[in-house]
């Protein structure tokens, strides 16, 4: 079972994924995701891309009134892949995975409403938490793993 520590990683990981959606940041983002989930196998690489691609049309398509539940939905997708992925790895991989998804978030963080810039800045994830409906902030700190 993948440790409290490592599913908020996946869960601020899924937010910052939805968060750059729609954004400049989106491409740079959408590509290094992909290409660190992908692990050097090419096909495996375009699955991601087409899961990235399904997320930001979803978050497109939705209707303004339902827009909030869309992108809370979507980051509980991404959240929940990401921690199955991660708990399938052994802790070397796991870690090493991390570290290359907190590079390319670093990279290509998009800002937050107000221009204020949300993402990975050092080892500490900034955001917005959408966590059973109610928004606030998170700050999860991104490291070694138990």
């Amino acid at each position: 079972m993948l440790g409290e520590s490592l599913t908020v990683v996946a869960a601020a990981l899924g937010t910052a994924v939805v968060q750059a959606a729609g954004t400049q940041a989106w491409d740079g983002l959408r590509g290094g995701v992909a290409r660190v989930l992908g692990r050097g196998r090419p096909e495996r690489e375009t699955v991601e891309l087409e899961w990235l691609d399904r997320t930001a049309a979803a978050l497109d398509a939705a209707e303004p009134e339902r827009a909030e539940v869309e992108r809370a939905r979507q980051e509980a997708v991404w959240g929940t892949r990401l921690a199955t992925l991660l708990e399938s790895l052994p802790e070397d991989e796991r870690q090493a995975m991390v570290n290359a998804l907190e590079s390319v978030l670093r990279e290509y963080r998009p800002a937050e409403k107000g221009g204020t810039g949300g993402g990975v800045h050092g080892n500490v994830f900034h955001g917005p938490a959408f966590v059973q409906g109610h928004g606030g902030t998170q700050n999860v700190t991104l490291g070694p793993r138990e």
